[in-house]
């Protein structure tokens, strides 16, 4: 199959456009403060939920950990599932169901309202499942369209036409909101209906990257005599077994799995945090369309972030790059705990998030794409999907006990720092160009 096809790679990236919808109307904005308010309402403000022994789950906590679980299932599904696609040529197929079942469960948020904020965790578990089952798929492909030489500009393009998208439909529910009344609907209801519209932007758009990517046959023979199961967890044991011959892609992955656990943490905190630091605990109402807007202005922000940064790397080198960007994420953090007080404030350290948060992820995966050895690009990426979601169950988790144990959103996000300063002195440790001759040979 070709590599460069201009229109096969607008296919590819349409899918960031599609998903992007999912991961900012549910995931960063709008899931989080709706499903803490429900449990809110029905036990208290920090009421307990459920208390499994080691630890509490209590209304402050049920978002994150909801999140975590979600991530954590998916330590077990993601690396069978890429070892699968580079045995079969199914990958396509295979991200096309995870693509539309995690499509169909969001449209369920639809019904969720009163106390049913339970069922709300259950579909935002089965959601956010699909979702990073898809992306593994997604971004195996990479190797497959674009040449070495082009990855940094289709993988920094296609997360740029991510944030576009996720602002494009985001800034559609923000008029929704903000019509709410004159409409002759709920607050609520217009939550649920931009929480819906995000599953049908997910699915429908993805129409346009399912009609223009190629099926690729397998990438591995598999063997005479096996199973697909059989073979593809013997395949996802001989990656690792591989990452032990590789050992600077293994040390990479590693200082990846800490920085990015702290960058998807604040990602799908953000929203929750401002609203409780900002309104919630000055007794004031929350004000949705605040919320949404300044999330809006990450993802256009974003946009041109990603650009910015592909121009960064291009000067003082990919790795450099990547390393500036966790440098401003980690000032950042430490400003939202110890200085962050308006809303002024707040659109302020959103637009410093925004220019390093498309720079930081796309670097990062076309990085790890010229580490990977040829013909298993399916299950390394499944390894590395770990690293991208697998992990993030970490600071999900952490970010909840610590808000649960404190009473205190700003201590939740301060335990965050320890992800991005350890996985900086990773990645200050690995040699990158080594990593790349490696996986050469």
């Amino acid at each position: 199959m070709p590599t460069n096809d201009r229109r096969e790679i607008f296919g590819w990236a349409m899918y960031d456009w599609a998903n992007s919808g999912f991961q900012v109307t549910v995931l960063t904005v709008m899931s989080g403060p709706y499903l803490t308010a429900l449990a809110q309402r029905d036990v208290g403000e920090n009421g307990v939920i459920f208390d499994p022994g080691p630890f509490l789950v209590t209304a402050k906590s049920f978002f994150p950990f909801c999140i975590g679980l979600s991530v954590f299932l998916q330590v077990f599904l993601l690396p069978v599932l890429g070892a699968i696609a580079d045995y079969t040529n199914l990958k396509k197929t295979l991200m096309a169901f995870f693509c539309y079942a995690g499509s169909a469960a969001t449209f369920l948020f639809l019904f969720i309202s009163g106390n049913r904020y339970l069922a709300g965790g259950l579909i935002l578990i089965v959601a956010n499942l699909c979702f990073g089952a898809s992306l593994v798929l997604y971004n195996a492909f990479l190797n497959d369209i674009a040449s070495e030489d082009q990855r940094d500009k289709v993988s920094s393009r296609g997360y740029a036409l991510g944030y576009l998208g996720g602002g494009v439909l985001l800034l559609a529910n923000l008029a929704l909101l903000q019509s709410a009344d004159a409409l002759g609907i709920s607050g609520g209801l217009a939550v649920r209906l931009s929480l819906c519209s995000a599953g049908l932007w997910w699915g429908g758009f993805s129409i346009i990257t399912f009609r223009r990517l190629r099926t690729r046959s397998a990438a591995t023979v598999l063997p005479a005599g096996s199973s697909v199961l059989t073979a593809s967890i013997t395949e996802l044991l001989a990656s690792f077994r591989a990452l032990r011959r590789l050992p600077q892609t293994m040390r990479y992955l590693v200082a990846y799995m800490l920085f990015n656990d702290g960058i998807q943490t604040v990602i799908g905190m953000a929203s929750l945090f401002l609203s409780q630091e900002l309104f919630v605990a000055r007794g004031l109402p929350e004000n949705q369309a605040f919320l949404v807007g300044l999330i809006l202005m990450i993802q256009f922000v974003a946009f041109f972030g990603a650009h910015l940064f592909e121009r960064i790397a291009a000067v003082i080198g990919t790795k450099r790059a990547i390393l500036l960007s966790l440098v401003i994420w980690t000032a950042t953090i430490v400003y939202a705990y110890g200085w962050l007080q308006t809303t002024a404030q707040a659109w302020v350290m959103g637009a410093v998030i925004a220019t390093v948060l498309g720079g930081s992820q796309a670097l990062s995966r076309s990085l790890f794409s010229q580490m990977i050895p040829a013909g298993r690009e399916a299950s390394f990426f499944g390894v590395y999907e770990i690293s991208e979601r697998g992990t993030s169950w970490v600071g999900p988790i952490l970010f909840g006990m610590v808000a649960a144990a404190t009473n205190s959103y700003r201590q939740a996000i301060l335990s965050l720092i320890v992800l991005f300063v350890a996985g900086m002195v990773g990645l200050l440790f690995t040699d990158s160009d080594r990593a790349v001759a490696e996986a050469r040979r």
